[in-house]
């Protein structure tokens, strides 16, 4: 039997890892914003940068940035698409109980809601987050600078690792999932508390 899964991933390291950043970059913003928006290519974004970073070292530099332009630009669009009346389809696709914590998430930790979920790494679903952000309404700008500043910690993050422990980064994300959100979110804790008991020091002054 035909595997085209392996056969499109040997196209996207051919089209993206292996070729001149004039077809790499606009390539690696292409495949980014598909999975973000309309597709689901889980771990493909980030083995991609790996891949390019490990094998082009210099590239940790600037290569990072195309995938999050790329995550911010499909989040944009289902962020725009559920922001004019996709309340029908957020029910559709998601379950209730799913939806119904993403929203008291983003109640509760606002910004936190959107940065987290699009820090940590697969099977983590970020989806749900984009849709229900836009059913909701929040603010268009603090959104996009949000998704932007946290996937480019993550690409950052990961090609760092490539350049000193090559593409067994992946396989770590893979084996390690739960220690790595166990740690982030564990970090996301200490950072709300601080937030909360800066904020009512200052409120109480």
């Amino acid at each position: 039997m035909f595997d085209w899964l392996s056969s499109v991933g040997s196209w996207l390291e051919h089209y993206v890892i292996s070729v001149p950043l004039y077809i790499a970059a606009p390539a690696m913003v292409l495949i980014g914003a598909l999975d973000s928006s309309l597709l689901s290519l889980p771990e493909i974004n980030d083995y991609l940068v790996v891949g390019r970073c490990y094998k082009y070292p210099t590239a940790v530099f600037y290569f990072p940035l195309f995938a999050a332009v790329g995550s911010v630009l499909g989040c944009w669009l289902l962020y725009s698409i559920m922001r004019r009346g996709g309340q029908a389809v957020l029910r559709k696709r998601f379950k209730p109980e799913s939806i119904e914590r993403v929203e008291r998430a983003y109640a509760r930790f606002g910004v936190l809601a959107i940065a987290i979920p699009a820090i940590l790494p697969p099977p983590l679903p970020f989806k749900i987050f984009v849709a229900t952000a836009g059913t909701l309404e929040y603010p268009r700008w603090k959104f996009l600078l949000t998704v932007m500043i946290a996937r480019s910690f993550r690409y950052y993050v990961e090609g760092l690792l490539a350049v000193y422990y090559g593409q067994r980064v992946i396989l770590f994300m893979k084996d390690n999932g739960l220690l790595i959100l166990s740690v982030v979110a564990a970090a996301a804790v200490v950072a709300l508390l601080a937030y909360l008991i800066i904020n009512r020091w200052r409120t109480g002054q």
